[in-house]
């Protein structure tokens, strides 16, 4: 079966995660394909897509702190839009993630979610899920 893209449109703060797995699961549900491949992309410099805890929310909070802490705002930085902490957060969490389709259903853990990354809202986002 050949493959489907789907894109979806999200309102952001200025700077969190927002779960997407069920967005994502939809898309995989749509498509029809029951064994596959399931891409989610960010097509942002400042933002990006993770896989990570979806059960206990100071996760978020902890990784946020974490990037914060690895990539705080600095002086230093030359990027005329200032922002250039998201943009090495972005870079180093990255623009995708694949998930494994089975049985037309995403092949994640049980404490897994799929993540957009917000590093420099507010802003209207887009994300595109790819299944093959």
């Amino acid at each position: 079966m050949a493959g489907r893209l789907y894109e979806f449109s999200l309102r952001t703060e200025r700077q969190g995660f927002t779960d997407i797995t069920a967005q994502v699961a939809e898309a995989a549900h749509k498509s029809g394909v029951s064994d596959g491949l399931c891409t989610v992309f960010c097509p942002h410099t400042t933002a990006a897509i993770t896989i990570n805890e979806n059960a206990d929310p100071d996760v978020i909070g902890d990784m946020l702190y974490g990037l914060d802490t690895a990539f705080p705002d600095r002086s230093e930085f030359r990027h005329a839009e200032g922002n250039s902490a998201a943009h090495l957060k972005s870079s180093t969490v990255g623009a995708s993630e694949t998930v494994i389709l089975s049985g037309g259903q995403l092949v994640l853990g049980t404490w897994q979610g799929i993540y957009f990354c917000e590093f420099d809202g507010p802003r209207t986002r887009r994300f595109f899920v790819s299944i093959c």
